[in-house]
């Protein structure tokens, strides 16, 4: 029983829990903007919300996968254990996890496209293809530096514009206050990929794994990590200047404490027991913004 449990314990620590958070708040966030311009459609929601996570769920799988396969995971690795590197979860049970989830994002996209038209499908595969290269082969998104990139737009602009044009697909494209304010979660959750390379370092530079870390070097990465965190700050100041309504959710700005105490840790930080913690606070960071964002814009103002 105990063998059983752990093994499930193991299979929960491979979704890698504190990066659903940037799955979660695009979602949430996209929503609040929603509701300021009427009722939300729950269903479609709660729809939506259920691809972002099984998207974010079948990219980790995939990473893990891929980069087993390549022979970047080694015992080097500063991390937390997970599946394959245990030794506990074959590749190919790996496998069909990955497709699994991606399997579940394309049932559930197939009824979102009745709901929200092509754009969805779009959507979609955009999302699909991109979990799939984000570390699939050595030319893969990961391998080159162009994740940050990737995670800034689709965890960002991406996740709550779409999340937002689902609650009114006739609307059309939403208005830009809702991908200015996208850019929130986007660039914290490229802050949470960012110690996450930071720590890798050493073994990507080993594995020829050419991360922005690897690329420019520990103090870029340092730097990487404080402009998006601060720059988070300002996206729903912009977004209230664009859409003239809002102001409530610039009380985001009482995260910039919190924000600069992490911002010293990582500074000071190189190991991985120094930056493992970082982690889940910057996670956590990401969940209180989207909170207060979540409940503050709605009230107008």
């Amino acid at each position: 029983m105990n063998e059983s449990a752990s093994l499930v314990g193991l299979w929960i620590s491979t979704t890698r829990p504190k990066t659903l958070f940037a799955a979660l708040s695009p979602v949430v966030m996209g929503g609040a903007l929603s509701v300021a311009n009427g009722p939300l459609n729950l269903p479609v929601w709660f729809a939506t919300l259920l691809v972002a996570v099984l998207i974010q769920i079948g990219t980790n799988f995939c990473n893990d996968f891929f980069d087993h396969k390549q022979g970047a995971d080694t015992e080097a690795r500063q991390g937390p254990l997970r599946g394959l590197h245990s030794g506990r979860i074959s590749l190919r049970a790996m496998g069909l996890a990955t497709l699994t989830c991606f399997a579940g994002v394309g049932l559930i996209s197939a009824c979102l496209i009745r709901h929200g038209g092509m754009p969805v499908l779009w959507m979609a595969v955009a999302s699909i293809f991109c979990g799939v290269f984000y570390t699939a082969g050595r030319w893969s998104l990961a391998y080159t530096g162009l994740a940050d990139l990737f995670v800034i737009i689709f965890f960002g602009p991406v996740a709550v514009a779409g999340t937002y044009y689902l609650q009114f697909p006739a609307e059309g494209w939403p208005p830009l206050s809702v991908y200015v304010a996208g850019l929130g979660p986007g660039l914290i959750a490229t802050s949470l990929l960012t110690v996450n390379n930071l720590r890798d370092v050493d073994e990507d530079t080993g594995n020829d794994k050419r991360t922005l870390a690897v690329r420019f070097g520990r103090s870029f990465s340092r730097n990487e990590y404080a402009v998006c965190m601060l720059s988070a700050l300002f996206a729903p100041v912009l977004a209230a200047v664009i859409a003239g309504r809002g102001w409530a959710s610039c009380l985001v700005l009482c995260l910039l404490p919190l924000m600069l105490k992490l911002i010293k840790q990582v500074r000071v930080g190189s190991s991985g027991a120094e930056l493992n913690p970082v982690l889940g606070k910057t996670g956590k960071i990401l969940l209180m913004y989207a909170v207060i964002f979540s409940v503050t814009w709605p009230l107008g103002g």
